[in-house]
């Protein structure tokens, strides 16, 4: 493994990879030297770089995560590619929608394995969700909402440069990603956008508010309700409305149900470590055998929806 960047985000990945029985840390890469240093005592065996040229030269690097803020990734990505690696890409994708197509587009013409770290897809609870939603158990679909709402951002664990400003930050940019891809894998494209988005005075920083409203191919309606800045602890709900039921993915890891004839019930899951699993199956892609990752075409999808949110152009 060769990481470039380690942030809030990529440091957690790292003990993943140091965790893993069949993943070895080669080579790190951050601008912060003060950051390199702390961790180069704690890891004696690693190369450390201010520059990530090396990691991509390195013959014996089999994987490539790319974990620096989204306006660097379609730079490095495509570096990454050209030099024939693996990659592992933090999401958002891309800082564009275009920028997405591209290294998208390349990955698939070098033939690399490429990936997106949207660990949803690997834990208990999700494969919990879908196997409630292909039984039928709430009904016919007939609406799904996000709701994302947070005491303060940035959050307390993730203060950075970028992270609180317009260019590269917000919590759209940041955390609805994730529940786009799974709306995306769960019930198929979505389309016909339209987001109102709520800023500060200040022109440099990042949205505080978001209502929009969306569709998927079969007309059903998709709502999107965030706010920051609000007196109650954070609070994420992607939620399912049948006509016999509602499913609700809570905070993450907790899927809860609810019928006519039964109050709200949390769903008990297994445990699982969804970094790990992850990881599991970037292993499996890397052995050539059959994984299942997240790629960069899935990535492409989600941004298409995700620039409409911040109310960018696509075309």
């Amino acid at each position: 493994m060769g990481i470039i960047g380690l942030g809030a985000v990529g440091e957690r990945l790292l003990h993943k990879f140091l965790e893993h029985s069949e993943t070895e840390v080669a080579a790190i890469c951050d601008a912060n030297k003060e950051r390199l240093q702390s961790f180069q005592e704690r890891l004696p065996d690693v190369q450390f770089y201010t520059d990530y040229e090396p990691i991509l030269q390195d013959k014996n690097i089999d994987l490539v995560y790319v974990a620096v803020p989204p306006k660097f990734h379609h730079q490095i990505a495509l570096e990454v590619i050209r030099a024939g690696k693996p990659i592992l890409c933090e999401k958002p994708l891309a800082n564009s929608f275009q920028e997405a197509v591209e290294m998208a587009q390349a990955a698939k013409n070098a033939q690399v394995v490429n990936a997106i770290n949207f660990p949803t897809p690997y834990s208990s609870v999700y494969q919990m969700l879908k196997e409630k939603l292909e039984s039928v158990a709430i009904g016919q679909i007939k609406r799904v909402e996000l709701q994302m709402y947070f005491q303060e951002w940035p959050r307390f664990w993730q203060h950075n440069p970028w992270i609180a400003k317009r260019e590269q930050g917000g919590f759209v940019r940041e955390v609805s990603p994730h529940f786009l891809q799974v709306m995306i894998d769960l019930l198929g494209p979505v389309k016909h956008v339209h987001s109102k988005l709520n800023y500060p005075e200040d022109p440099t920083l990042c949205e505080t508010g978001i209502i929009a409203h969306a569709e998927f191919q079969d007309g059903t309606p998709i709502l999107i309700n965030g706010l920051s800045g609000i007196g109650q602890k954070e609070h994420l709900a992607f939620k399912i409305y049948g006509d016999q039921g509602v499913l609700s993915l809570v905070n993450w890891s907790q899927l809860e149900e609810e019928t006519l004839e039964t109050p709200n019930t949390i769903i008990p899951t297994e445990r699982k470590d969804s970094l790990l699993g992850l990881i599991d199956e970037l292993v499996k892609a890397l052995k050539g055998q059959p994984a299942k990752l997240v790629t960069f075409d899935r990535g492409v999808e989600v941004q298409f929806v995700l620039e409409q949110l911040l109310g960018h152009s696509v075309e």
